[in-house]
């Protein structure tokens, strides 16, 4: 059968056609009673609202992008979906772009008009994107990392406090010959994350020299080489902080092939507290982030955002606190 149209439903309601169009936007100026009667008819034909023709009315089109680089990390999984329920939430269609090598980089294709705006989870610090898209008319908010233009809308965690917080612990643990494993210098997670940590030892009088840092991609072969070249050392470290909990996992599993013991050898703890961490193969003590309340400030200030395009620059920060699993124990 033909797939029923508004004004099917508007001959079954007994109304006109933009009535139909305004009770099912469920405008105020629609008498409930006639709301009831339209969705009652809709639900009846099967009628299911044209996505098109909202967007000619409204001239919008419902549609959010969420970009993100690495899909391969559970960080940025996890974050799509909580991101998708906050969207869902606010009647908007989520849509994901990647930036992968071989095509054009997804901030090109966020300007072709099939989006209201965009939530960028992977940007650079010095990435000119986020400026490049606001002055073109796209709302654009910032999650998980930020850049250093106050203009540009971001939502991020307190990373420089949930790493003082692992520094904090790893004293009172009496861990001395500390490693870090830290992330990539060019995002701000690795940068407040780095200086967090290190302010943090500093504070209780805890060296971090370089031969005790490693960096990389946030990444499982990140840890899973840095842990076996920090354990190669003659003095090697009695416990190793990483900048994320995939990193945390690749250590994990070089600690298991070497035959180090964790806890009782060697802490690790990590940051993000993605549901693996909580597995009972890692039992990872990490630092969170509440991913949910991270979605759901971001969703608000891009609604925010396209809603007030003039408005002045909003940064939101949702604090962290370290969650004690089976990872760490006193320096040995």
């Amino acid at each position: 059968m033909p797939r029923a149209t508004s004004h099917d439903v508007a001959r079954l309601a007994g109304v006109s056609q933009p009535t139909v169009s305004r009770a099912l936007r469920e405008d105020p100026r629609v008498a409930e009673a006639t709301r009831r009667r339209v969705a009652a008819a809709a639900a009846q034909l099967g009628y299911v609202a044209s996505r098109r023709g909202r967007s000619l009315s409204t001239r919008t089109t419902g549609q959010v992008a969420v970009v993100v680089g690495d899909l391969g990390n559970a960080f940025y999984t996890e974050a799509i979906e909580h991101l998708h329920g906050e969207l869902e939430r606010a009647e908007q269609r989520m849509v994901v772009l990647t930036d992968a090598p071989e095509g054009a980089p997804a901030t090109e294709r966020l300007l072709d008009g099939s989006v209201d705006g965009a939530i960028l989870l992977t940007t650079l610090l010095d990435s000119p994107a986020p400026r490049e898209l606001a002055d073109r008319g796209l709302p654009v908010v910032l999650l998980n990392r930020s850049v250093d233009d106050e203009t540009v809308d971001a939502c991020t965690s307190a990373n420089a406090d949930g790493a003082q917080a692992a520094a904090a612990q790893l004293a009172a643990l009496g861990h001395e010959r500390v490693g870090a494993i830290l992330g990539p210098a060019d995002t701000s997670t690795g940068r407040d994350r780095e200086a967090g940590f290190r302010a943090g030892l500093a504070a209780h009088g805890i060296a971090l020299p370089a031969a005790r840092v490693r960096r990389g991609p946030f990444s499982h072969d990140t840890g899973h080489r840095a842990l076996g070249e920090l354990l190669a050392a003659a003095e090697r470290p009695t416990a190793v902080f990483c900048a994320n909990d995939v990193i945390a996992i690749g250590a994990l599993n070089a600690a298991r092939g070497l035959g180090v013991d964790v806890p009782t050898e060697l802490t690790v703890i990590g940051f993000d507290d993605i549901a693996m961490a909580a597995w009972d193969a890692f039992r990872l003590t990490t630092v969170r982030q509440d991913l949910a309340a991270m979605a759901r400030a971001a969703v608000a200030l891009l609604l925010d955002r396209i809603g007030d395009p003039e408005r002045p620059g909003s940064r939101v920060v949702v604090p962290t606190r370290l969650v004690l699993r089976g990872s760490h124990a006193a320096r040995g």
